[in-house]
């Protein structure tokens, strides 16, 4: 096991060594309330697969990340709501192991607050980039 491993949060988590308030487990998957809620129903999906990064987790322990989090969506009954993972410090992400956030939006007061900004481009640029995206795929 990494020095990585053994020292993440989430994987201590996984292995029963800091309890958590469970919602959902498999053989791939762990859902759990957020200690630190935005709000009510605020829960972590997480892949059982230690990796920092998305990109770092092999596809089929990612295969039920997204049903699980529809099945809290409606569970908690939460009508909006937000689905977010971030990758990377500069992204905002605190815990160096793959995570999303499942974030009932019950008011403007409550849940998560978003800034957009919006860059502008010109659909010649757009298509550019579109064609460099495609062939690296």
């Amino acid at each position: 096991m990494s020095s990585k491993m053994a020292s993440c949060i989430f994987c201590k988590i996984i292995k029963g060594e800091i309890p958590c308030f469970k919602l959902f487990e498999s053989e791939k998957t762990l859902a759990f309330l957020d200690v630190n809620p935005l709000s009510r129903g605020h829960a972590l999906v997480i892949p059982k697969f230690h990796g920092e990064k998305l990109a770092d987790i092999p596809d089929e322990d990612l295969s039920e990340i997204l049903p699980v989090a529809k099945k809290l969506i409606k569970a908690t009954g939460a009508v909006e709501y937000n689905i977010l993972q971030n990758n990377g410090t500069g992204a905002h992400q605190v815990v160096p192991h793959v995570h999303f956030h499942m974030i009932p939006k019950p008011n403007q007061q409550e849940g998560l607050g978003i800034g957009w900004p919006q860059q502008t481009t010109d659909m010649d640029k757009l298509k550019a980039l579109s064609e460099e995206i495609k062939s690296k795929i």
